[in-house]
């Protein structure tokens, strides 16, 4: 059985990914200080989001389902195929191990080197761009079980903790596009901004119209 068999057996449920204007996206999250079971609850039901959304993704961050903590979910690599031969410590290590969730991650060195890759994301559908990021980090954050990890990661991986380690920062991959670039998908970020913003102005009012809770 797989871990994606498993949390839906035990009753995961897929989350709303916030989209591009929600301020929870541009909120610094703070850092988990305890593993609780409803962290582990929330680990798992982004999971079963990051699989079973409309467009399945290789990464997500807890601010993207409105909860602003240092937590992220990673799943580039499918843990049944091979590692290639140039696959980084990183890849080695928790590629097998994915589906994945991180606290606290961080990237403590960069490489100089650097490449320019296309990024897309969830919380901003159908919209892409090259993102220049360094080639090579070091990863450092804990599991859920407490293990501390380590560990030099490149390629996907390497781009994928990069962009959801932004997320905790309040960064989205647009803020790292060229002029140029953001220049092109201006238009979609502006509609799906305006969407947000209509959205929570709706989820505001019906909540103002129910009044407050009884005592």
């Amino acid at each position: 059985m797989s871990l994606l068999d498993l949390l839906r057996g035990r009753g995961a449920r897929r989350m709303r990914v916030l989209t591009c204007g929600h301020p929870a996206l541009r909120r610094r999250s703070e850092a988990v200080s305890a593993v609780t079971p409803e962290l582990r609850e929330l680990a798992g039901r982004m999971v079963v989001t990051v699989f079973e959304n409309e467009t399945a993704g290789v990464g997500l961050a807890a601010p993207q389902v409105g909860v602003n903590t240092r937590l992220i979910v990673l799943a580039t690599h499918d843990p049944e195929e091979p590692p290639g031969l140039t696959a980084s410590a990183g890849e080695l290590l928790l590629g097998p191990r994915m589906p994945l969730a991180l606290i606290n991650p961080e990237v403590i060195w960069f490489s100089p080197e650097t490449e320019s890759r296309d990024e897309g994301c969830l919380s901003l559908p159908e919209v892409n761009g090259p993102v220049e990021r360094p080639a090579r980090v070091v990863l450092r954050a804990s599991t859920l079980d407490g293990e501390v990890i380590q560990v030099e990661c490149a390629g996907l991986l390497g781009r994928c903790i990069q962009h959801e380690i932004d997320h905790l920062d309040g960064i989205l991959f647009v803020d790292r596009l060229r002029d140029e670039d953001r220049a092109v998908v201006a238009p979609q970020l502006a509609a799906l901004e305006r969407r947000a913003r209509r959205q929570l102005g709706l989820a505001e009012a019906a909540a103002s119209a129910e009044g407050p809770p009884s005592a």
